[in-house]
């Protein structure tokens, strides 16, 4: 049993920070890979008087960094886990091998702008926590900020979980009790919304950053024991976020202030997304809760759970 082990599980240390940079391309890009329609061309069109980003873009920026390049996602990968999870005494260093994506939550703090420069902002993390789940594995819990250098201000919050398979049983903290957000027993939707992919939507998907081969190339997937190439994780969860604030926000950006999913199982390029979401009626600040559970259309598996927004509705009954 490892000795030493801070028994908080917030082992409060930062990373050091990464410079982040994107110009209206990017977002243009970002808003066409996540299934954005024609008829919302304020994400689409950089003449649009209305032109903005995608409120979830900056989830990618941790893949993106500043490139404007295709870069070894393997060897980024490497290089950054060496310093990453330099964790204290005492707390093992999460295996990039065994680690999975567990929750993604991002905060709307304020709009980002069109363009990002290069020198001119910056995500700062740091550890939130470290906790023992026995023979199970062990939870890492990070939040990253994107901040303006010049001012110090921050645009979005980025709290995220992984789960290192096998890796518990360290005489770590257990941890918070994990919040879950269930659909209501009983009611049917107030809202659903479908989303296609083909055989091409990681093949975009990934040009936002994540040049993970495991979307790309079918042998890296059948490695894996996986059908061949599967979509990015972060496609399905932004989709899903596209659904919400179609169907809720009027499409309007400035509408989202949170969202959040827990990734529950692959999606294989051509199934088809079914999202599924319910008003609760609890008012978070000036938004409203929604909750709601995406699946894949073919098999009715639950591909995103414990999925949450909070959004400021269009209209005060937001008629559907």
């Amino acid at each position: 049993m490892a000795t030493n082990v801070n028994q908080s599980g917030s082992t409060g240390f930062s990373l050091p920070p990464v410079d982040v940079a994107w110009m209206k391309r990017d977002l243009l890009l970002f808003a066409n890979s996540i299934g954005v329609l024609a008829d919302e061309l304020h994400f689409l069109y950089e003449l649009h008087p209305s032109f903005s980003a995608f409120p979830t873009y900056p989830i990618v920026l941790s893949f993106k960094h500043t490139d404007q390049d295709v870069i070894d996602f393997y060897a980024r990968t490497l290089a950054a886990s060496a310093g990453k999870f330099a964790f204290p005494e005492g707390i093992p260093r999460p295996d990039p091998k065994r680690t999975v994506d567990g929750q993604r939550h991002l905060t709307v703090i304020k709009p980002i702008p069109f363009e990002g420069k290069k020198g001119e902002w910056e995500l700062r993390a740091r550890c939130l926590g470290v906790y023992d789940k026995g023979k199970a594995g062990m939870v890492t819990e990070m939040e990253t900020l994107l901040v303006e250098k010049k001012t110090g201000e921050v645009y979005t919050k980025i709290v995220s979980s992984s789960f290192s398979v096998g890796q518990g049983g360290w005489g770590g903290p257990k941890g918070p009790p994990t919040v879950n957000y269930p659909p209501p027993q009983g009611k049917l939707p107030d809202a659903t919304y479908t989303q296609a992919t083909s055989a091409q939507s990681a093949l975009l998907y990934r040009l936002n950053g994540d040049y993970n081969p495991l979307h790309a190339d079918p042998s890296v997937g059948a490695s894996m024991r996986f059908p061949g190439a599967i979509m990015h994780g972060l496609y399905t969860w932004n989709s899903s976020c596209h659904a919400i604030l179609r169907s809720f926000g009027g499409s309007q950006p400035e509408r989202l202030l949170e969202f959040q999913a827990r990734f529950a199982s692959i999606v294989i390029p051509g199934d088809t997304l079914v999202i599924d979401m319910w008003r609760t009626g609890k008012k978070v600040g000036e938004g409203e809760e929604i909750i709601f559970v995406t699946k894949v259309k073919e098999t009715g598996k639950v591909v995103l759970s414990n999925g949450r927004a909070v959004v400021k509705l269009v209209g005060s009954d937001s008629k559907l």
